[in-house]
C-alpha cells in the first residue's frame, strides 16, 4: 500500500520507495524490503542496508568487480553484513531495472 506525504515529513521509517513528481514534489512511500531502507537523512537518500550506512550500490560495485559474497561479509569489507544482505541487494537491483525501458542511440 502506498501513502503520500510531503518532503519535510520524512524521518526514520519502514523501508520505502520514493518517487518524486510534480511541482510540489510529493513523495510516495511503500515498503521495499526488511533489509533495504531509503531515508533522506541517511546516505543522501540512496538505498542502503537498514541499520547501516552501507549503500546498495557499494555492494553491487564489489560484486561487479568479482569480489565473492563471502569476501564482502568478511573482515576485509563489511563484517556486520550477512549473505542474506548481499542477496537482498542483488534482488533490489533486479527489481529496480526489471521494468525500466532502455533505448539505444543510433549513430
Amino acid at each position: 500500500m502506498l501513502k503520500k506525504t510531503k518532503p519535510g515529513n520524512l524521518d526514520i521509517f519502514a523501508p520505502t520507495v520514493i518517487l518524486f513528481y510534480g511541482q510540489e514534489q510529493e513523495i510516495l512511500m511503500g515498503k521495499i524490503d526488511d533489509r533495504i531502507a531509503i531515508n533522506t537523512k541517511v546516505c543522501h537518500g540512496k538505498p542502503h542496508i537498514k541499520g547501516t550506512r552501507i549503500m546498495v550500490s557499494q555492494i553491487l560495485d564489489l560484486l561487479s568487480a568479482r569480489v565473492p559474497p563471502q569476501k564482502i561479509i568478511s573482515e576485509d569489507y563489511f563484517p556486520d553484513l550477512t549473505l542474506q544482505d548481499i542477496y537482498t541487494c542483488i534482488d533490489f537491483a533486479n527489481r529496480a531495472i526489471k521494468n525500466e525501458e532502455m533505448y539505444l542511440a543510433q549513430s
